[in-house]
């Protein structure tokens, strides 16, 4: 059970600057999404992730951009610590208590959380 979250706070996007949103990213050619994760968790915050620590935990179909697919993982085990590594595109790390998370995040990562809290697979956001 996911009881806390890392929450890095967005300047300089253009998009949602301001806001708390989970470690992310999008997918590079030739890339699954297992491997776009362990990337992106390096890129991002600095931590290492073995494929064998990565739990699935939600999909999510979201309107945004025409329709994308966001999957999100539960990671409770990594190698380093986590650290704002995109210092031009995040003001800050912080944890979060998973039922008291910032009031300020984008809103299809708060309604995917809500679905995950209610052990909820799938969910479809903004059609």
């Amino acid at each position: 059970m996911v009881t806390r979250c890392c929450f890095g706070q967005r300047q300089n996007t253009g998009y949602e600057d301001g806001a708390w949103h989970l470690p992310s990213g999008h997918l590079e050619a030739d890339e699954s999404v297992i491997d776009a994760l362990i990337r992106e968790a390096d890129e991002e915050i600095g931590v290492r992730i073995r494929p064998a620590d990565i739990e699935f935990t939600h999909v999510m179909h979201n309107s945004s951009t025409g329709g994308r697919i966001a999957f999100f993982f539960t990671v409770d085990t990594w190698a380093g610590e986590p650290t704002n590594r995109e210092l031009d595109k995040c003001a800050e790390l912080r944890w979060f208590p998973i039922n008291a998370r910032p009031d300020h995040m984008i809103n299809y990562c708060q309604t995917a959380l809500d679905h995950i809290a209610e052990d909820r697979a799938f969910s479809i956001y903004g059609w």
